[in-house]
């Protein structure tokens, strides 16, 4: 196996549970690999860490998997990863549509699982969890006996480690515009073609939050998707929803999933610029009682990481002015970059520059599914708050 020892003068980050080793904090490799081993790390002084999968050519060069030294890396390491996951979102009542691995926070580096009922999407987004995608694939099945699995590695980060973009079956094929359930409503996912995954289950929770506030409310919907916030609004008992998206699949989408519902006269999807909108709207003074904005990520970047904060604050403030007084924003951010005090700086500022009063309601990440682990700031992306404004 692989030796890779660590240069002196690394912190601490890694042995205190950090999964991940940067090519520049390695002192030696014992021997001439090739990408997707597995790879056992020391210290300076040869203390054992842990062993994973390496990739000389990405900057995170090895990718931690396990510190048990006793703990073999082979078929059944995956099986038994996998069921514990399930386990885990069992006991958190996550049984029909979740995200069954989320990568670091389950202990499998750059793998990502969303299971919809009986159908499971796969990601295995670096060359050293998709040399085991066949044994991951034996797993589920084993596990779970599914209807159906597709792969939707077709994401720019897998040409950073060397890997083709593809996507396509790895089961028997099947229909990929698929039915799930959620909070007492049905929504179409096209695991195909749909972003992501096809289906955003990180807000699966939240969106149980707008409960109240939307009764008897008029809503705007900004950056809808496929409309689960709007519909979600509408069945709380929402007296209009509108929802904005730039994507005309989407708007198509949300309709088809508005008509399933039964609330096609209650909301209107109109495929347009959002940012334009909220500008627009907010200097010729329209207002709802709600305002809901669910942006894509601003950057995946630290160079412009001060754009997406330029970005949150102009959609947020823009956001408050279209708010009734006593109406509510609810606003989310999902750059992992923006970390939790960030995001609420953002808005305070934008509440400031917009001469608004805020009072929170509530402020919460991801569902419970998509864990976040202390020390790990990448599995702590998502933001979710509900304030009032006036």
């Amino acid at each position: 196996m692989i030796k890779v020892q660590l240069k002196q003068t690394v912190g601490n980050r890694i042995q205190s549970g950090h999964p991940w080793v940067f090519g520049n904090e390695v002192k030696e490799i014992g021997e001439n690999c090739t990408g997707g081993e597995i790879a056992e790390v020391f210290t300076h002084d040869n203390t054992f860490i842990g062993r994973g999968y390496i990739n000389p050519k990405s900057q995170i060069i090895i990718r931690l998997l396990t510190r048990n030294r006793n703990e073999i890396i082979n078929d059944d390491f995956f099986y038994t990863r996998l069921l514990k996951a399930w386990q885990y979102r069992q006991r958190l009542g996550y049984t029909e549509n979740c995200r069954l691995v989320f990568g670091e926070a389950d202990g499998l580096p750059q793998l990502i699982i969303d299971k919809f009922n009986d159908y499971f999407v796969i990601q295995t987004l670096a060359l050293g969890i998709d040399v085991w995608k066949p044994a991951i694939v034996h797993a589920l099945q084993k596990i779970f006996n599914p209807k159906g699995m597709y792969e939707r590695n077709d994401v720019p980060v897998r040409e950073l480690e060397g890997l083709p973009q593809q996507k396509g079956f790895l089961s028997a094929p099947f229909d990929t515009n698929i039915l799930i359930k959620e909070n007492g409503l049905q929504f179409y996912v096209d695991i195909a073609n749909g972003q992501k995954t096809g289906y955003f289950l990180d807000q699966q929770d939240n969106r149980r939050a707008i409960q109240h506030i939307a009764k008897g409310a008029e809503v705007l919907g900004a950056f809808c998707y496929t409309g689960t916030f709007e519909i979600h609004a509408a069945h709380y008992g929402a007296t209009s929803v509108l929802g904005l998206d730039i994507s005309e699949n989407a708007c198509v989408q949300a309709r088809k999933n508005a008509q399933l519902n039964g609330y096609s006269k209650v909301c209107r999807f109109d495929c347009i610029n959002a940012f334009d909108a909220l500008k627009t709207w907010s200097k010729e003074g329209k207002q709802y009682d709600v305002v809901m904005l669910d942006p894509p990520s601003f950057t995946k970047s630290r160079a412009n990481i001060e754009k997406a904060v330029a970005g949150y604050k102009e959609i947020n403030l823009r956001g408050m002015k279209l708010i009734k007084p006593g109406g509510f924003l609810v606003t989310s951010s999902c750059t992992n970059l923006v970390q939790p005090e960030l995001f609420l700086n953002i808005i305070a500022m934008a509440a400031k520059d917009a001469r608004k009063k805020l009072r929170r309601v509530t402020f919460q990440a991801q569902s419970a599914d998509h864990p976040i682990v202390p020390g790990m700031e990448n599995t702590n992306y998502l933001k979710f708050l509900i304030v009032e404004v006036s």
